[in-house]
């Protein structure tokens, strides 16, 4: 009685461990965010060349996360996460210091190798904290992501306001998010692979449940990247209006996607990942239906704040689904984290050529019928319902393997 209940003290303080680790790693991202333009202009590379540059953190991510289930594997799972979120923390001062081109994508590749890395580490911690406690808890984890890049973005806006030089900025936002980082794993959950386990490959196709989720990540993920880079453009450029309320749309998404993930948990808890998915494809759906159709530019942000509704969970319950699909759990969340990846590289500049051929109008159509993939597709989450751990009292738990 006393070891599960140590257990269950354990499990729920690695449960806030997760979290934390989860905000660090959205902070790296919100604090590189905001000093695109200053790094722009320190590398002297025009706009077409920043394009190509922004492109080598996605490929550095999908040839990178493959590699993090052997890291977890040789060292262990707090120990491979330590360093891989030490990596990422730290990688956040290499744009800033990038003289030239070359060396800037040289340096947003590392950038995000390890991001990938360090995220597909997290969340098969993640994954594994919420098979212990037995209900829902990846939205929410997200959610810590999204409110961490909200934190990190504000502090660089308020640096960039101030003149701050962003070599500065970063190398003081590195250390500080590094320690906070290097704090959070030493609460995480310290699993082990068993003596006769054998090591994950080095690189792998994802399996093949991991490309059905993932497919499902992917619409999801084009949908918030499309929202996210081209929502201020669309309401702008499509309805004439300011600046500012274009700026303010884009606001309104990203904090609709983050409360939403924060609540998320609540409501897959109590319908299942099935019918979570399946209604917020609907939402999505819905939601891009008034942004194509909209005359006005109240129509268009409540579209892309429904829109941010449908999809704020569908990600994080992918993982979750992943991380439960077969023996490799950390194999199958770098194939979803492969193909989510992919979607977000691939959505703003699709986004871009067909608007630039047709409309934006006709682009965000796309979105809308990718939407409607998510209502259509959603059973493939159903796996992960089923084999969830069912909630249990603290008597009759059966502690996991010892960590």
């Amino acid at each position: 009685m006393t070891a599960v209940v140590y257990e269950q003290r354990e499990v729920r303080r690695a449960r806030y461990a997760v979290a934390a680790v989860f905000a660090v790693h959205g902070a790296v991202t919100g604090s590189f965010a905001t000093r695109v333009p200053w790094i722009q202009d320190h590398a002297s590379v025009s706009a077409g060349q920043l394009g190509l540059a922004l492109a080598f953190p996605a490929l550095g991510a999908s040839l990178a996360m493959p590699l993090a289930g052997r890291v977890s594997h040789r060292f262990g799972a707090r120990a491979a996460l330590r360093g891989l979120l030490a990596l990422w923390t730290l990688s956040l001062v290499l744009p800033a210091l990038s003289p030239n081109l070359p060396i800037l994508c040289l340096a947003l590749f590392v950038y995000g190798a390890s991001a990938g890395m360090s995220d597909v580490a997290m969340n098969a911690l993640g994954v594994e904290v919420e098979n212990r406690l037995g209900r829902s808890i990846m939205s929410g984890l997200h959610g810590m992501w999204s409110a961490g890049a909200l934190i990190g973005s504000a502090a660089g806006t308020l640096a960039a306001h101030l003149g701050a030089d962003a070599r500065l900025h970063h190398v003081l936002a590195a250390g500080v998010l590094t320690l906070l980082g290097q704090v959070a794993c030493s609460w995480v959950l310290d699993l082990q692979p068993a003596e006769d386990e054998e090591p994950p490959p080095r690189f792998a196709l994802p399996p093949k449940s991991a490309l059905l989720i993932g497919a499902i990540g992917f619409c999801a993920v084009f949908a918030e990247g499309a929202s996210l880079d081209w929502s201020a453009v669309y309401l702008r450029h499509q309805l004439d209006t300011s600046a500012g309320l274009a700026a303010a749309c884009t606001t309104g998404f990203t904090l609709t996607m983050a409360v939403a993930r924060i609540m998320g948990d609540r409501v897959v808890d109590r319908f299942g990942s099935v019918r979570t998915v399946r209604s917020g494809g609907v939402l999505a759906v819905l939601g891009g239906l008034l942004v194509v159709l909209a005359g006005h530019p109240a129509v268009a942000m409540t579209g892309f704040a429904l829109m941010g509704l449908g999809i704020a969970v569908v990600v994080p319950l992918c993982f979750a689904a992943a991380g439960r699909s077969g023996p490799n759990p950390s194999q199958a969340i770098a194939g979803v984290a492969t193909i989510t990846y992919t979607s977000g590289l691939v959505a703003p500049s699709a986004i871009g050529g067909l608007a630039e051929a047709t409309s934006l109008v006709v682009s965000f159509g796309l979105v809308t019928v990718l939407a409607c993939g998510l209502a259509a597709f959603a059973g493939v989450l159903r796996a992960g319902d089923r084999d969830r751990p069912k909630v249990t009292p603290p008597a009759a738990a059966v502690p996991g393997p010892r960590s």
